[in-house]
């Protein structure tokens, strides 16, 4: 790995090699959803949290101040109206990404999409530039289309996050298999650092905390979980809970505590 890359990276991954992302991005996919009307107050308070980066789309890296916090630029968009919502496509380039101040940048690639054979081709020129760049690459792959009757089969979630490290991604975000055993084998069958995402908003505060902690057992190398942090009550105090159980190994009981009330 180069040294640009070594650098930027650890902006992101702190030295125990994990991390706590934050995606804000979903204003391009379904639009301005609660918690994410006003994105410097949101970010103000996820940094107050703890988290190590947010990842937003250019426009909001270029008009909210991520403090001590990394930057991740998201390259990929669709919105939720397209009749081929899972035909994720280029929205902005490497070297915009590093103008505007980029720690990484991320693309996202449905494996059994119908395009999937456009957005494999692009994540191999991404993660070219980015190595010639010396940027980061963290690649969004999801089992999801047409044959994919499971997003969480721990198969398909195995293959998606191999083929992100096959094809350069330093680091894959994926779905978590459901339970320790399974995502264990993901992580051990993928050569890159692999982090979880957080899905559908769960039902309570618990709920997302225990799969954080169990990732973490499996091997994970942290989250990139947004709607289950930016819509809850107080967003820095999840973000703590979460901080204490990816860099500290807290287990639920204790993170919950940083909760108090807020649950």
């Amino acid at each position: 790995m180069n040294e640009g890359k070594t650098r930027r990276l650890k902006r992101i991954m702190q030295k125990d090699n994990r991390t706590v992302i934050v995606p804000m991005d979903h204003g391009v996919t379904i639009g301005p959803i609660q918690g994410l009307t006003d994105m410097q107050t949101i970010t103000n308070q996820l940094v107050k949290g703890g988290v190590d980066a947010i990842l937003v789309h250019k426009g909001i890296a270029k008009r909210v101040d991520t403090a001590n916090a990394g930057l991740v630029v998201m390259l990929s968009g669709m919105s939720n109206r397209s009749p081929n919502v899972n035909g994720k496509v280029q929205v902005c380039s490497v070297k915009e990404a590093i103008h505007i101040g980029a720690d990484a940048v991320s693309v996202h690639v449905n494996i059994g999409a119908q395009d999937e054979n456009k957005m494999l081709k692009n994540l191999g020129k991404v993660s070219e530039e980015c190595d010639e760049f010396g940027l980061p690459l963290l690649a969004m792959m999801y089992p999801r289309g047409p044959k994919i009757q499971n997003e969480h089969e721990p198969e398909a979630v195995a293959h998606a996050a191999r083929i992100g490290a096959e094809l350069g991604a330093d680091i894959i975000k994926t779905n978590y298999t459901g339970d320790i055993e399974t995502f264990k084998a993901v992580v051990e069958s993928c050569p890159s650092p692999v982090v979880i995402a957080g899905g559908p908003k769960c039902k309570s505060p618990e709920e997302i905390l225990q799969t954080t902690c169990d990732a973490i057992k499996a091997g994970a190398a942290g989250l990139s979980i947004g709607r289950n942090v930016f819509q809850c009550e107080s967003p820095t105090q999840i973000s703590k809970a979460l901080c204490a159980i990816v860099h500290q190994n807290a287990s639920v009981e204790q993170a919950l505590k940083f909760l108090g009330d807020k649950r």
